[in-house]
């Protein structure tokens, strides 16, 4: 829950390269990542499905300054401005990339083949056209910092009471895959990103990690009915501002831009 979308790859090792700080092959390896091949289809003046460097520079060429995320969920279009096509779309997918200075938007469509442990996956950009309109419920980094400490603060204390805050061998597993994760590699943005964002980023995955937990450590000492749905409520505002605040982080380097910053 909560890991790092595809979408917010594309975004933030996109807007590098759109600002002339990594080259094409940078970024299209950090895009990729671990997966196996990634293509664009529906580009304009294409007739058919393009690699990402290809790709990359074509949405430079249609005047594309920079590239923003939405994660949107049942009931909550975060980061989309339309239209209704592109949106259900997005939410399927539960992501969606949507560009600054063209009206076009891109959403993953992943495919998987191969045996348990040795799989292939290939992921296809479908380019559509989006409404030029403010990203819906996307708050500033400071405003995502704010709120993610008071979740965190909140969350906490509703699921120690219930006991299943973070304790036994799944929690402390998933504790040391994050800490071995963030040992890998510190940059979890691309060049160009502000340590705020970096900061908010890296706190919102940790909110995540402990939803992650929360849901995956059992039913701990919620052993009700109610005690489960008490669970259950106070994990899903948390999830909510935890996504908003990933969002924030992955478009902070559009909104600098956007004030004159950059």
């Amino acid at each position: 829950m909560l890991s790092e979308p595809r979408s917010g790859r594309l975004a933030a090792w996109g807007n590098a390269l759109l600002a002339g700080l990594v080259s094409p092959d940078d970024a299209v390896l950090a895009i990729v990542g671990e997966d196996a091949v990634h293509r664009v289809e529906g580009l304009p003046g294409e007739s058919g499905p393009v690699g990402l460097t290809l790709a990359l520079g074509r949405l430079r060429a249609l005047g594309v300054k920079g590239l923003r995320v939405a994660l949107p969920a049942p009931g909550h279009p975060l980061g989309l401005s339309g239209p209704p096509d592109f949106n259900a779309r997005a939410l399927e997918a539960e992501e969606a990339v949507v560009c600054h200075g063209a009206a076009l938007g891109l959403v993953p469509e992943v495919y998987e083949a191969g045996p348990e442990g040795d799989v292939h996956v290939e992921v296809v950009w479908h380019c559509l056209a989006v409404r030029e309109a403010p990203p819906a419920d996307v708050p500033s980094l400071g405003e995502a910092e704010r709120e993610l400490a008071e979740a965190l603060r909140e969350a906490t204390e509703v699921l120690s009471r219930l006991d299943v805050a973070g304790s036994g061998p799944v929690a402390e597993a998933a504790v040391d895959a994050y800490r071995a994760r963030a040992e890998r590699g510190r940059e979890v943005l691309a060049p160009g990103y502000p340590p705020r964002a970096v900061r908010v980023l890296e706190l919102a995955q940790r909110v995540g990690l402990l939803i992650s937990v929360a849901y995956e450590n059992g039913h701990g000492g919620a052993v009700s009915a109610s005690e489960i749905s008490a669970r259950a409520l106070a994990l899903r505002p948390v999830e909510r501002t935890a996504r908003r605040a990933q969002v924030a982080a992955y478009n902070a380097f559009v909104e600098e831009r956007e004030r004159g910053v950059r």
